[in-house]
């Protein structure tokens, strides 16, 4: 059986593997001052492939029944397009997805961490200063470490020193 045929056919196993070498949870805490904290937290999955492969984006898209493929970037490689699941509900089933076909590589624990933040998001815990912080902690170890904005702020820094 051909590639293409097999592509056909998405099953959830393969998904999770496909996910192993092609996808992201990610997290971002965006400053926005509208918001109650200042502060809005977005999480996300995504999986980011070549505009030529984008078909395999819609089968996952179909598989879920939810999500969106959209450009990603372009540049002098061309374009590449991604799969992005955003929004509590659709996000809370994502994770049930991988908890019953779970990933095999050291992606496992960002997906670990990303579920806690939704699970944390799911008790209303990020609309608190307490659990902001929390979730930005968590955050800071996945995906390379990445720093956040919201933690090098000196509205944080003085939150932190009003708690200590």
């Amino acid at each position: 059986m051909s590639a293409d045929n097999q592509q056909e056919r998405l099953d959830a196993s393969w998904i999770s593997g496909f996910t192993d070498g092609e996808g992201c949870f990610h997290i971002s805490i965006n400053s926005i001052p509208g918001m109650s904290l200042g502060w809005q937290v977005l999480p996300e999955f995504r999986i980011v492939q070549h505009e030529k492969d984008e078909s395999v984006l819609y089968k996952i898209k179909d598989y879920f029944g939810f999500g969106d493929v959209k450009i990603n970037r372009t540049d002098h490689h061309g374009t590449r397009k991604e799969f992005r699941v955003r929004g509590i509900e659709n996000l809370n089933k994502i994770i049930e997805f991988f908890r019953k076909y779970s990933l095999n590589t050291s992606k496992r624990k960002d997906f670990e961490v990303f579920s806690q933040v939704i699970e944390l998001m799911n008790k209303k815990e990020h609309l608190t200063r307490e659990g902001l912080d929390n979730i930005a902690k968590l955050i800071s170890e996945m995906n390379r470490r990445p720093k956040l904005k919201y933690l090098e702020s000196s509205e944080t820094t003085r939150s932190r020193q009003l708690i200590q």
